[in-house]
């Protein structure tokens, strides 16, 4: 494969990504306003298009895999096939945890809601932005900003603490209830649930901007504290 021909192959599998990441975006973004909004058509609308999603990963594989084979790629080009496989892989596993929230408001919206808490509301929006910034380094491979969704994930961590901390005190409120289905029971637990499937988005957001950094300066941060990182570096 000509070199010319193999750098026009490698812009189209960061297209293909790219458009699975918008897909992405688009479930989680559905997801969570399906929470929000006790909306159950909106929900079945992100269980429906994960189809489309888990196809989109299938074309990466084949795009990345055939551009491995016939090229024997080096250095950074290298880094680009294999970061753009596991960034399709988090975007997957992103677009999973959007379908678990849609199966659990389905449910929560056959019961009256829980009282919504700031820190609920919290985990939604940097959720959200992390997932967006992390899209958006890898589009512009913008080392700054992938290394910002870094800090930002202490704060999703913190939010989703405090959604646990008012959960389990409805939980322990709902103990001595007469009715032993436990509504309240069954319901904070489905929200703990979808508390931590918005973590997860958050530390998958994480994941992808460690491969923005990968790609583009050869670095594997993954276990590095962020004061240890040194932003001036490249490769």
């Amino acid at each position: 494969m000509e070199r010319l021909h193999f750098h026009q192959e490698l812009e189209k599998l960061k297209i293909t990504v790219l458009n699975m990441a918008a897909h992405c975006q688009d479930a989680y973004e559905r997801a969570t306003r399906a929470y929000k909004n006790r909306d159950t058509e909106l929900a079945q609308e992100v269980i429906d298009g994960d189809k489309k999603i888990n196809s989109i990963e299938l074309e990466v594989d084949k795009q990345s895999l055939r551009l491995l084979a016939l090229e024997q790629p080096m250095a950074k080009d290298l880094r680009m096939i294999i970061g753009n496989m596991k960034i399709s892989n988090e975007l997957e596993r992103i677009a999973d945890q959007a379908v678990n929230i849609a199966e659990r408001t389905i449910f929560l919206c056959q019961h009256p809601p829980l009282e919504k808490t700031s820190a609920m509301e919290s985990l939604i929006e940097t959720s959200r932005q992390m997932l967006k910034q992390a899209i958006m380094s890898f589009r512009d491979m913008d080392v700054q900003t992938a290394r910002e969704i870094r800090r930002m994930d202490d704060q999703a961590d913190e939010s989703t603490v405090q959604v646990l901390k008012s959960l389990i005190e409805l939980i322990v409120a709902d103990a001595p209830a007469i009715d032993s289905r436990r509504i309240k029971t069954r319901r904070s637990i489905q929200t703990i649930i979808i508390s931590r499937c918005m973590e997860r988005v958050a530390d998958l957001s994480t994941n992808i901007g460690e491969q923005v950094i990968f790609i583009a300066e050869g670095l594997n941060i993954k276990h590095q504290e962020l004061r240890e990182e040194d932003p001036g570096s490249s490769q």
